[in-house]
């Protein structure tokens, strides 16, 4: 047998310190886990510290920043989860992850983590530096994993919600890319053909000594503004995209997006429906790992993704301080059907909350990937038919005088 020294996170957060007998270091591990512990950091006894890592950072203008991809933080929850749950120690897991980190990035951030954790930091205090990987219910349901000692099985809950809403987001990604494509497309074609091919027609028309169809008047008439202005055309199309981008990030402005993307004819159902979705599965998952009710509803409102849905939980917060149950404000409120607020209801009456937000969870997940398919199905003809009249609009106005021409001349 072997003295072992020992750091970990004993129940309510505080550090423990110690030494233990066991065969090896993985033996010491699993016998501090069946203590309720978070294992940080086991050294034999009389081992000499470890030194300590330096951030891999270059110097230069192109120095890496603590910053990765959704992708790499799921491989990253998922891996940490493994190794915390096959008997590594926190630490030491970490170290493992930033040596076989492949970005800069990430590496940054595991080495960041590690330095901190062996300085004698929480987990989660020492994720709370690095905001823009960890956001608040990641660092939340860390530091619930940490007080309750169930480190590995938190871990896993997040990876499991991080899978989940990466899908369905990689889903809606994909739904969306083909509309964006073709209407590129539309708008090249169209704008090839005003600049390129219609002005071209100018002394053919002339030639003919002949009044113009109405229809091949305006085209033409278009498409010479647009070549002789084309610098105008093209820069006020840009100033009105960059304007309503622009106006879209304040605060009034984001208000107003929000609230019209809740109301929009087609796709303001389908925004709603991922609200939902994400609402419930990220209430479930914070309530699964005990974060406590008013923390939660400060991150699910954060994490809403829409201002209009963040309000509706924040005024629902206020009302579950004052000791009023949590489906009373949302009832109130036009964002959450009936069917949800009843749900709610009922799991707050059993005891059952969590599960019933999962079951509206994977109901608004389905409901979404269904609207998403039937929309791709629906926009898919619409823009086919949309480039269909703009290509043939242009070729009958230009072809329409001529034919006219041809029509005169055999009937001569």
């Amino acid at each position: 047998m072997t003295n072992f020294k020992y750091a970990a996170k004993g129940p309510g957060g505080k550090t423990v310190e110690g030494t233990i007998n066991a065969a090896d270091k993985t033996e010491a591990v699993a016998e501090l886990r069946k203590q309720n512990l978070v294992v940080v950091r086991v050294d034999e006894a009389g081992a000499k510290e470890p030194k300590k890592k330096a951030a891999s950072a270059k110097g230069g203008l192109f120095k890496p920043s603590a910053k990765c991809s959704r992708i790499e933080l799921v491989i990253f929850t998922r891996q940490l989860s493994t190794m915390v749950g096959a008997g590594l120690a926190l630490l030491e897991s970490l170290e493992v992850l930033a040596d076989q980190a492949e970005s800069p990035g990430m590496k940054m951030t595991c080495e960041k983590l590690s330095q901190e954790v062996r300085g004698g930091s929480d987990l989660s205090a020492a994720m709370e530096h690095c905001p823009k990987v960890f956001d608040p219910l990641y660092v939340s349901m860390v530091r619930a994993g940490e007080v309750s000692g169930q480190m590995d099985i938190i871990l896993d809950r997040l990876a499991e919600y991080q899978e989940q809403s990466e899908n369905l987001r990689r889903e809606i990604k994909a739904a969306m890319t083909y509309p964006v494509i073709s209407m590129v497309l539309v708008l090249a074609i169209t704008s090839f053909l005003m600049l390129g091919v219609v002005p071209g027609f100018r002394q053919v028309f002339d030639s003919l000594d002949s009044d113009l169809p109405a229809i091949t008047a305006f085209t033409l008439g278009t498409a010479e503004y647009m070549k002789a202005h084309w610098l105008l055309v093209f820069g006020g199309f840009f100033a009105l995209v960059f304007g309503f981008l622009a106006f879209k990030k304040t605060e009034r402005g984001a208000w107003m997006w929000d609230r019209f993307s809740l109301r929009a004819p087609i796709f303001g159902p389908l925004v709603r429906k991922i609200a939902l979705a994400r609402f419930s599965r990220t209430f479930a998952t914070l309530i699964r790992s005990g974060v406590p009710i008013m923390g939660t509803l400060d991150i699910v409102a954060e994490t809403a993704g829409n201002r209009v849905v963040a309000q509706a939980i924040y005024n629902s917060r206020e009302s579950v301080r004052s000791g009023n149950l949590l489906s009373e404000p949302l009832g109130r409120s036009p964002v959450f059907p009936p069917m949800v607020v009843r749900m709610i209801a009922i799991g707050e009456r059993t005891g059952s909350l969590e599960v019933l937000l999962e079951k509206i969870a994977e109901f608004y997940d389905a409901q979404v990937k269904a609207a998403v398919k039937s929309m791709t199905s629906l926009i898919e003809p619409l823009l086919i038919t949309v480039m269909g009249v703009i290509v043939g609009g242009v070729v009958m106005a230009v072809f329409l005088p001529i034919l006219d021409v041809v029509g005169k001349l055999g009937g001569g």
